[in-house]
């Protein structure tokens, strides 16, 4: 794959000194500052406003330095703009300067600097290198690197098209990762799914020539806490029988990006050592159409008993995670979470950059949305409201995997069939995510993301370290 390590670096030749300003220390500076500085930054009115910038030139010509207005309220993000916007070459964040950042600031400024540089190069190379930069002061490198590889490596897999990365590919994905960090891990592959009694697996991606799988990556201390982590891993939703429109399957390549972020999740959580057992199960699969493809009205029995009835076969990621979540929560783990890009109805209500989460657990989706608020890295909290479980209900079988009510409430009601494969008391939490990016913002390019993946690794930090 082709993911970027974070760009920051410790030789400091050349380097050109960035200094961070608010509006209400850029007077403070230019009072150290001799007239000809001063004179500049008025001519260019420059008054340091969040994400602005101004070189300062030399006497012979050269940057003398340059300025930065930085955004105390985000300051993941307030720098992640400048390795794309200015001048290749290698920048300081100046000590001297009169903004002096916490651990936690520069820690963050560094992670967004790392994450801005980010570029998905595997089809075209970039047409200009971005800005290096030298570890800032009091900046947590172990974080900032495995954070920043843990983000870049969701974003690749899924910026990756579906004809370079099947079931096979994902994989191969978990068992690097598996591979980088001397975890264990199994695959259950094809028909093999069926004598292991993993059949709505089996179901959904039968139809494809790229036959479904299992990936199940375990990891650590077998006595500690159990910390389970489950992925949608559909590389491509045509919808099925109830075929997508063309619209609809346009970015049907990201309907793995559970499976990314969790994989991305993972690499963090085991680079950062916690002593917890951590699992992580990944159904893959491609929802294609064939003669083999599963049908409208067709009933199968699950992994943990409960018969489903097909209500519409472009509801299937929810299928595939109730064989996987019945297998993590067998384990009865200490946490269980599950991330998917499950619903349109979840994007409706919140919108593409806010994932909704689903727990019975308040402990639990109180913590959740106290880290996500902590970093930046926002959650919201919907119902499992119980009276509209009778919209999945089947005349003919124990659940229908589609709402029944015209599709209103159906992120509540995809979040309900998945609550019925949970192991009742367990602390669950189903995270709906968009994984994308919509448009390009600081650190934030077009194209895949790991929503909640620094919310969730905070989350499990704080709970297990």
């Amino acid at each position: 794959m082709t993911t970027a390590p974070a760009l920051v670096f410790d030789s400091a030749a050349s380097a050109t000194p960035l200094v961070l300003l608010t509006p209400e220390t850029l007077s403070i500076w230019l009072q150290h500052q001799d007239a000809t500085i001063g004179n500049w930054v008025k001519s260019h009115a420059f008054t340091a406003a969040a994400g602005t910038t101004l070189a300062i030139p030399g006497p012979d010509g050269s940057r003398l330095c340059v300025l930065h207005g930085f955004s105390i309220a985000e300051p993941l993000w307030a720098i992640a703009a400048l390795p794309e916007s200015m001048p290749a070459g290698t920048y300081f964040i100046d000590p001297t300067g009169p903004l002096l950042l916490s651990v936690d600031d520069a820690t963050s400024a560094a992670l967004g600097w790392s994450l801005g540089s980010y570029g998905f190069v595997r089809y075209k190379e970039r047409k200009t290198t971005p800005a290096n930069l030298i570890w800032p002061e009091l900046a947590d490198r172990g974080e900032v690197c495995r954070l920043a590889h843990g983000i870049c490596l969701a974003r690749d897999l899924i910026n990756t098209p579906a004809e370079d990365l099947g079931p096979a590919e994902l994989a191969k994905a978990a068992i690097d990762v598996a591979g980088r960090y001397g975890a264990s891990i199994d695959l259950i592959t094809g028909d093999d799914l069926l004598s292991h009694n993993y059949p709505l697996i089996h179901a959904v991606g039968r139809a494809s020539i790229r036959p479904p799988r299992l990936i199940d990556i375990r990891w650590g201390n077998p006595a500690g806490p159990k910390v389970t982590l489950v992925g949608k891993g559909v590389c491509f939703d045509s919808g099925g029988l109830d075929i997508k429109p063309s619209s609809g399957m346009r970015l049907m390549k990201k309907d793995m990006g559970g499976a990314a972020t969790v994989l991305g999740l993972a690499s963090a959580l085991m680079d950062l050592g916690l002593d917890i057992r951590l699992r992580v199960l990944i159904p893959a699969v491609e929802n294609a159409i064939s003669g083999l493809a599963f049908r409208p009205g067709d009933i199968f029995k699950s992994r943990k008993g409960l018969t489903v009835e097909i209500g519409n076969t472009d509801a299937e990621g929810r299928l595939i995670l109730a064989d996987a979540l019945t297998e993590a929560a067998g384990e009865k783990p200490d946490l269980l979470l599950d991330f998917a890009t499950l619903t349109g109805a979840a994007r409706v209500a919140l919108g593409p950059d806010l994932p909704a989460v689903f727990t019975p657990d308040d402990t639990l989706g109180e913590d959740l949305l106290r880290a996500a608020t902590s970093c930046g890295d926002p959650l919201w909290r919907l119902p499992l409201w119980k009276p509209y479980f009778k919209q999945i209900q089947s005349k003919n079988a124990d659940l229908n995997n589609a709402g029944g009510d015209g599709g209103m409430a159906g992120a509540i009601t995809a979040a309900l069939f998945l609550e019925a494969f949970v192991e009742p008391g367990l602390s669950w939490a189903h995270i709906d995510t968009y994984a994308w990016n919509g448009s390009a913002r600081p650190g934030r390019p077009e194209g895949g993301e790991a929503l909640a993946l620094r919310a969730v690794y905070g989350l499990i930090r704080q709970r297990f370290a």
